[in-house]
């Protein structure tokens, strides 16, 4: 992975993470949140405020030496395409610098995967994202989030906009997701892969 320094480019960024989800409290803590909650996390750690821009929430901070934007997109997820973008242009980032985060119902819940590229899976931000910027090779950290299990009536759009079960342990997926994306951030997609794929 190709993170931009500053004379590489015209870009003040390392790399920009768009973190996906929904606005408003009652989807807080939705599997479909996924993506806001470990942003969330990161911006703890590392002592940065959001505030809004680009139609969404946003924060600047550094992770190692790298200088990175953290953007959670207010728009609902099927129009996170149109906040990103906006940021991608104001940032000057290529599509390799800049890394999504999100929820996987073709992950078992709490897998991590990292990766450049690849298939859309029916995500509707992943849909928006790739049509506002015009191509799929952004780098993305997929979060499992599993899909409903036998006996459960529930259809994939209703149990992703529900909460992580408490048997999920959601603050330790969150936690791990976070961790994954200082790796991604500080050291490259392949040595995130070797650690957290």
């Amino acid at each position: 992975m190709r993170l931009l320094r500053r004379g590489d480019s015209a870009s003040t960024l390392d790399l920009l993470v768009a973190g996906l989800g929904n606005p408003g409290p009652e989807h807080a803590r939705d599997r479909h949140n996924a993506g806001w909650m470990v942003l969330d996390e990161t911006a703890r750690r590392h002592g940065a405020s959001f505030k809004g821009k680009f139609r969404g929430r946003l924060a600047e901070t550094r992770i190692g030496p790298r200088k990175v934007a953290l953007l959670k997109p207010e728009t609902y997820m099927n129009e996170s395409g149109s906040s990103i973008q906006a940021a991608v242009r104001f940032f000057k980032v290529t599509p390799d610098a800049l890394l999504v985060v999100h929820d996987d119902v073709d992950l078992p819940v709490g897998r991590l995967q990292a990766r450049l590229g690849g298939g859309l899976a029916g995500h509707n931000g992943l849909r928006s994202i790739a049509q506002r910027l015009g191509t799929k090779e952004f780098l993305r950290l997929r979060i499992g989030v599993g899909r409903p299990e036998r006996g459960d009536p529930r259809p994939v759009a209703d149990y992703v906009l529900s909460p992580f079960a408490p048997e999920d342990d959601a603050a330790a997926i969150i936690g791990l997701a976070s961790d994954a994306l200082e790796a991604l951030v500080v050291s490259g997609l392949t040595e995130a892969q070797r650690q957290f794929n």
